[in-house]
């Protein structure tokens, strides 16, 4: 049995159509579930990840084909396999991580990807570039993203690029851009608050409402 047959067995056998509608009713119908809890959904698949980190080599056409299941814990396993091989991620896999950005997307998969995104940008600088670059893109997703991929920095925070992205994203009336905007100031204010404050204070009549709210919780 290959790879992608063994996982869908395995959620197959787990599922909860009970719990998979409540789930499904959760993420605006937008997506059907297995049903599985985030815990027992991990341990399922906890001794496959190691196997395949073991090999120390990411299986982008079984990522390709979880993708593409119309289940939304699939899309939560290429995020855990992504998380769990990330020191072999490169620069050059962005624009296939790209694609599962830009598809079935909504908060819950970005708010996981941005984070390899950033993993990656701690290590390659040329991820500051291209963040700057999805900022000003159509799509709110990969705003998104550049918004949150530094959201674990804190001391290592590039301020000057946090600055450039956020104002590119300014004026928007998109909720899940404006609150991504919060969240990163929010959080940046736990390490340098004092940049946050004077950040609002400079942008304060351009930040929506909503942005200022999320950005001054701990302020």
């Amino acid at each position: 049995m290959n790879k992608f047959n063994l996982v869908k067995e395995m959620f197959e056998n787990a599922q909860n159509p009970e719990n998979a509608a409540a789930m499904s009713a959760y993420m605006k119908n937008k997506f059907d579930f297995y049903g599985i809890p985030s815990p027992e959904r991990k341990e399922l698949y906890k001794d496959f990840l190691k196997s395949e980190k073991a090999s120390k080599n990411v299986d982008w056409d079984f990522l390709d084909k979880c993708y593409k299941d119309d289940h939304r814990e699939m899309q939560y396993l290429v995020y855990d396999y992504l998380l769990a091989l990330k020191k072999y991620l490169a620069f050059e896999d962005i624009d296939r991580i790209k694609l599962f950005i830009i598809t079935r997307s909504w908060w819950d998969t970005i708010d996981f990807l941005c984070k390899i995104i950033g993993d990656i940008g701690l290590r390659d600088n040329r991820v500051s570039e291209l963040m700057l670059k999805w900022s000003v893109s159509d799509n709110i997703w990969l705003k998104r993203t550049a918004i949150l991929h530094q959201l674990a920095y804190k001391h290592k925070t590039d301020t000057e690029l946090l600055g450039k992205v956020i104002c590119n994203c300014l004026g928007s009336d998109e909720f899940f851009i404006n609150k991504a905007i919060g969240w990163a100031l929010r959080e940046y204010s736990k390490t340098v608050p004092e940049w946050v404050v004077n950040f609002i204070s400079k942008y304060k009549n351009e930040l929506s409402a909503l942005s200022i709210k999320e950005a001054s919780k701990y302020i």
